[in-house]
């Protein structure tokens, strides 16, 4: 019966367009897309690999923890 997971991925911005993407709680996820429609379906595919991959070698499959995300702001001198 299959089964579903859900993940928190983060989407950076890269300069010259496109997204880095990164699973915290798969850090060996790093991939790519050109949108954030390409970034997330990327997302998609690299987390069902890691999942089966760690499932066929016996290994744990992390359950997500949702990452806090807070801004900073320092000051500058000028």
């Amino acid at each position: 019966m299959p089964t579903s997971r859900t993940y928190a991925v983060v989407l950076e911005p890269e300069p010259d367009g496109g997204f880095t993407v990164r699973v915290p709680a798969l850090p060996e996820i790093v991939s790519y897309g050109d949108d954030e429609a390409e970034a997330l379906a990327m997302a998609e595919d690299a987390i069902r690999l890691v999942i089966e991959d760690r499932q066929a070698r016996g290994e744990p499959v992390p359950v997500d923890a949702k990452p806090l995300i807070h801004e900073v702001t320092v000051t500058l001198a000028a």
